[in-house]
């Protein structure tokens, strides 16, 4: 039975790669959309605590934290598994910081109320330089 992410087989044991449902989309295209979703859980698990429930002991922070993870994981466990199809792992990884930073800004400015800083912005371009350097050449397949 092939699911979201693929059949069983496993690409460690030299075996074809996994099948995948592709929606009619490339898989680098399935892999962002869903990393984009999966940090969006993410964010609001490790930083909306300290708006929301500051006034709360942070073991119940921790609680809420976690059941919002859940989510996270649920998107980002099937996002790594359909990159893994086409990227490397360092590719996969960096294409993730490049989400998170992407959005947590808005998160920052929007939901926290954190001021627009120029800072994010020389991240950013430090990021950039790290996509450069981590795409510029295709190794040999996993």
């Amino acid at each position: 039975m092939v699911g979201i992410c693929g059949d069983s087989r496993s690409r460690a044991s030299g075996a074809a790669p996994a099948r995948v449902i592709d929606f009619g989309m490339p898989v680098i295209l399935r892999t962002t959309l869903l990393l984009v979703l999966s940090n969006v859980f993410m964010t609001f698990a490790w930083y909306a605590h300290l708006r929301n429930l500051s006034h709360r002991p942070w073991w119940i922070a921790a609680l809420v934290s976690w059941g919002i993870a859940l989510f996270e994981y649920l998107l980002q466990v099937p996002a790594n598994r359909i990159g893994y199809t086409a990227l490397t792992l360092p590719q996969l990884k960096m294409l993730q910081e490049v989400i998170t930073l992407a959005v947590f800004v808005p998160f920052a400015v929007l939901y926290m109320r954190q001021p627009v800083r120029l800072d994010f912005l020389w991240a950013a371009l430090c990021l950039l330089g790290a996509v450069y350097f981590m795409f510029r050449s295709v190794p040999a397949a996993h």
